[in-house]
């Protein structure tokens, strides 16, 4: 239990002051250091977020910048998508070389998302100006923003099945696409982001235990605890370390991970 928490206090602190929270780190420490293969490493993975998400979405909330409108969209896309996810895991991922190499995937995405993408620190109040379910507009910082629920909630459904399938929520694959095609500014998007997260995460829990796979709550709590407690110093932290330098050393991390796993399958291909 020692072991699970030192890693995920470890990767919390490391990973918040870049924005992430590093549960897509804790499935391959799960995969490579505690051997658990089956899709229990997803089910408890998604734990950890249950576990080390609610302080954050609250903070946002506390500071008013929970853009609700595009939390219920990411939470309705989300939802089908993630049992869908559990059963291409169970049904199409069985062979932990093949699992291996789709994990080696989503993280060469995340490592090179780290290294290209740019945190612009825009400040200011959060204000809807219109609502419906084809079109919510936004100010936020003195500039309007607006997005189009159905196509979030179309995006953040196939997201839902390649997160699901490789054991994390979906915001860390999320975000980036918000940002980029939708144009949307991290900070407010952020605390709706977190949510989706939350709400996937439940949900991916509940399909994989009812296919069989529910977490192992030993290895869960621990991460869980551990995760939280290293994203709130890291958070404290992040004033003072430079954060590019941060995102190209994580980048490194992860590619390099990606490249062993990548490596393994193309060794017994």
């Amino acid at each position: 239990m020692l072991l699970p928490f030192l890693a995920a206090f470890i990767i919390g602190l490391i990973c918040s002051p870049a924005g992430v929270t590093g549960a897509f780190l804790l499935l391959p420490f799960q995969l490579s250091v505690l051997g658990v293969t089956s899709p229990v490493a997803n089910s408890t993975n998604l734990l950890y977020n249950i576990l080390s998400i609610p302080g954050g979405a609250y903070n946002f909330w506390r500071e008013r910048r929970f853009l609700h409108q595009l939390a219920i969209a990411l939470v309705l896309g989300y939802l089908p998508g993630m049992y869908l996810g559990s059963l291409v895991r169970i049904n199409f991922l069985g062979d932990v070389r093949v699992f291996k190499a789709f994990v080696a995937l989503v993280l060469l995405y995340l490592g090179i998302r780290l290294i290209v993408s740019k945190s612009r620190r825009i400040e200011g109040e959060l204000t809807v100006l219109k609502a419906s379910p084809f079109r919510v507009e936004f100010s936020f910082a003195d500039s309007r923003f607006s997005f189009n629920p159905l196509a979030v909630a179309l995006i953040s459904f196939l997201i839902g099945i390649v997160a699901s399938a490789y054991g994390v929520g979906g915001g860390a694959l999320t975000a980036p696409i918000l940002v980029s095609l939708f144009g949307l500014p991290i900070k407010a998007i952020a605390g709706a982001n977190l949510v989706g997260t939350f709400a996937a995460s439940a949900f991916g829990i509940a399909s994989y235990t009812a296919l069989g796979y529910p977490p192992n709550l030993e290895n869960g709590v621990a991460m869980g605890a551990g995760g939280a407690l290293g994203i709130f110093i890291g958070s404290k932290l992040q004033g003072r370390i430079e954060e590019r330098k941060l995102r190209i050393l994580l980048s490194v991390l992860i590619i390099g991970i990606s490249a062993k796993y990548l490596l393994e399958f193309a060794s017994f291909g």
